[in-house]
């Protein structure tokens, strides 16, 4: 492995390249890569060959599917590049990455403008509060177009836009940059950069443009404002002096543009991230928990060492390694750090840098880098790393609720024998896929946040863990209950030679309100069950409900009153009491009006103000009940309503197409409601058809 230099914690740049799908990202990353000298040619995706793109999930798929980290040096800086996957599928790993970033670059597409996901991660960005600017990319691209798209970024993002470059042509006469703080520009020839004048046919638009900037940039400082006021223009070094403070503070976010591509301006994006990014040590102390107070840390390479855990790989060779950030502190090879979490003394045997797949050696890592480490013990994705009597940890990451789910089952038994591992390790690369067993139903199911995931995910148990697959549909965990009352008797009675078996019980069964599960009552009086055997008739009963009721469903919400009975003294038993309690209640039941019970569950459904009425009539559709919507901000609606469990086990898959990938729910289970008439017939197939 390759030696890394050091870098000074000022002098780090942590940056997450954010956006939609298929705008760039990926290919921005390598063009950066490759204008630093890290390659000596620029992969592409088509081919396979990016370093961003390493997993064959990736390769095959044709996108990013988890973040990567891509450092290299610029002009003395060390930039920290973390590609992120622009699906929303994958925006557990978005989030991963900003819960480190310092900076979130927006790359979009010129061709295609604002997209649906560079719109949801904006949100999240802002929220967390982090830097931000712009890379217009695909400038080279037919359809491309400058000014709508950065007249979309006005409009949805606001006045803290601020262009400062202007694209010399577009599609294929797209050749190079206008900086607007500068007033030059830089033509490209096989991707080297020439600084000329402006070109005569932008130099008036470019002049504006400029002004409009500079006057921009002044009014956050009040001296700079009147001196400007009083026509003294301040020269570039104290204009970007001031835009970096406004990048950093998170209310003016850069525009500025290129082909990743080519690469035309990729170099330019460098020296901005350089030049006017944020570094670590601008940001906001990190939070932490220390016992039931909070303390804040700052990026200090001098103070305590510090690392939180942000993601989680599972390599072939290697094993298990850690992506860490330095929150203070320096941190050197075979440091010796305790996992707050576990109480697990880590040895950090070597400091790696990663780079996509390949890896170099990192000498330390200074307070706000990020690194990796190999082998910890008992460290997973969210931990924290501190000196030993220093019982503190930084915030969790907040991963998605998965939705979408399947029933898995190993292929063979050696596959189900491996399949339980292989979950486990799964989930240490991947926290938000949820694994549970569902005893009523008999599945294990692995939920994902869409489809894609739910794919990729199967794929790598296969191609990681070896594990080969078969899937089914979620099953809808039915139940039955009655709704009138019956009396039947349950008699027992064998003879076989010896001891016989016999046992009678008298049962009354009526219904109980929904949700209050079972009640057993003892009315037996004058011994006719002997006291022994009372609770074996109770017994039989909470067995058969189990096992299913009229319609082969478990059986709830049912009152059961043993009130007589019949014994032997030699032939009773347990065993035959336990059977008589079995054929009263199964007779009693089918005489009390059953019906089937289906599970119901709330959902909360976040929509544009436009599709608002799409899905409330597709919620109706599904038999859903709105119980109300509220305003979120001034586009956008919560609606809440209960709908049955049944008609939205793939509903992440709809929603997305009524609100054009803008929509996004949770739900939890709150009850069961009796399942319509006509709807009868379709269930019991069904049931019949999964068992066969």
């Amino acid at each position: 492995m390759v030696r890394v230099e050091r870098v000074a914690s000022d002098k780090i740049r942590n940056v997450a390249l954010v956006g939609h799908v298929g705008a760039g990202k990926t290919t921005v990353a390598e063009a950066l890569l490759f204008r630093a000298g890290v390659l000596n040619r620029q992969g592409r995706i088509e081919e396979g060959n990016t370093v961003c793109d390493f997993d064959p999930e990736e390769k095959s798929h044709g996108m990013s599917v988890s973040l990567a980290l891509a450092p290299f040096i610029w002009k003395g800086h060390k930039i920290n590049v973390i590609d992120t996957p622009g699906y929303v599928d994958f925006i557990g790993e978005v989030r991963a990455a900003l819960r480190v970033a310092d900076l979130a670059v927006f790359v979009i597409s010129a061709p295609d403008g604002v997209e649906v996901q560079t719109e949801a991660i904006w949100e999240e960005v802002a929220h967390l509060g982090i830097p931000r600017m712009f890379f217009i990319n695909k400038l080279d691209s037919e359809r491309a177009d400058f000014n709508r798209t950065l007249d979309e970024l006005k409009d949805r993002f606001g006045a803290g836009v601020a262009p400062l470059e202007l694209p010399l042509g577009e599609g294929e006469a797209f050749h190079g940059i206008a900086d607007l703080l500068t007033d030059t520009a830089y033509v490209y020839d096989s991707g080297e950069a020439k600084q000329v004048e402006v070109p005569e046919d932008i130099e008036a638009l470019e002049h504006q443009v400029h002004d409009d900037l500079v006057e921009g940039i002044v009014v956050a400082d009040d001296e700079m404002l009147e001196r400007y006021l009083e026509g003294d223009v301040p020269p570039f070094g104290e204009l970007e002096k001031t835009l970096a403070r406004g990048v950093a503070d998170a209310t003016v976010f850069p525009v500025v543009c290129g082909s990743a591509t080519v690469p035309i301006g990729v170099d330019r994006l460098a020296d901005f991230i350089a030049e006017i990014g944020t570094s670590p040590q601008d940001r906001p102390p990190v939070e932490v928990n220390a016992g039931d107070t909070t303390a804040e840390i700052a990026p200090d390479p001098n103070e305590k060492p510090l690392a939180f855990v942000f993601k989680t790989i599972a390599d072939e060779y290697v094993g298990q390694i850690s992506l860490c950030k330095a929150l203070s502190g320096t941190i050197h090879p075979n440091e010796h750090l305790v996992n707050t979490r576990s109480n697990t003394e880590e040895n950090l045997h070597g400091l790696i840098s990663l780079r996509g797949s390949e890896q170099e050696t990192l000498p330390e890592a200074t307070a706000g880098d990020l690194f990796a480490v190999a082998k910890l013990t008992d460290t997973h994705t969210g931990d924290t790393l501190a000196p030993k009597g220093t019982p503190v940890s930084a915030a969790r990451v907040e991963w998605p609720t998965p939705v979408l789910a399947s029933a898995i089952s190993g292929r063979t038994q050696s596959d189900e024998d491996k399949l339980a591992t292989a979950l486990y390790k799964l989930r240490d690369e991947d926290p938000v896929i949820s694994v549970e067993r569902n005893d009523e139903t008999k599945q294990t199911l692995l939920r994902a946040t869409g489809p894609t995931h739910l794919t990729v995910t199967l794929e790598r148990l296969g191609r990681k863990y070896g594990v080969e697959i078969d899937t089914e549909d979620e099953k809808v965990a039915y139940r039955e209950t009655i709704t009138g009352k019956s009396e039947a008797e349950g008699k027992y009675k064998k003879q076989s030679g010896g001891h016989g078996q016999f046992g009678v019980a008298f049962l009354r069964v009526e219904p109980l309100a929904r949700g209050e599960g079972f009640e057993f009552v003892d009315e037996i009086v004058g011994g006719a069950i002997p006291r022994q055997f009372i609770p074996a008739v109770e017994k039989g009963v909470v067995e058969t409900m189990a096992d299913g009721g009229v319609f082969g469903f478990p059986v709830v919400d049912v009152r059961v009153i043993c009130y007589d009975g019949k014994h032997h003294s030699v032939d009773s038993s347990e065993m035959s009491f336990k059977q008589a309690g079995r054929i009263g209640f199964k007779t009693a039941i089918e005489q009390a009006k059953p019906v089937i019970l289906e599970p119901i569950s709330e959902i909360n459904i976040m929509v544009p103000n436009e599709s608002q009425g799409d899905v409330m009539g597709d919620l109706n559709g599904r038999r859903g009940r709105v119980q109300g919507t509220i305003p979120v901000g001034d586009d956008r609606q919560m609606i809440t309503a209960t709908v049955p469990t049944s008609e939205i086990l793939r509903y992440i898959i709809d929603l997305r197409s009524l609100t054009g990938g803008r929509g996004t729910y949770s739900q939890r289970h709150i009850g069961y409601d009796q399942l319509p008439d006509h709807l009868y017939s379709k269930v019991r197939t069904s049931a019949a058809d999964e068992q066969g």
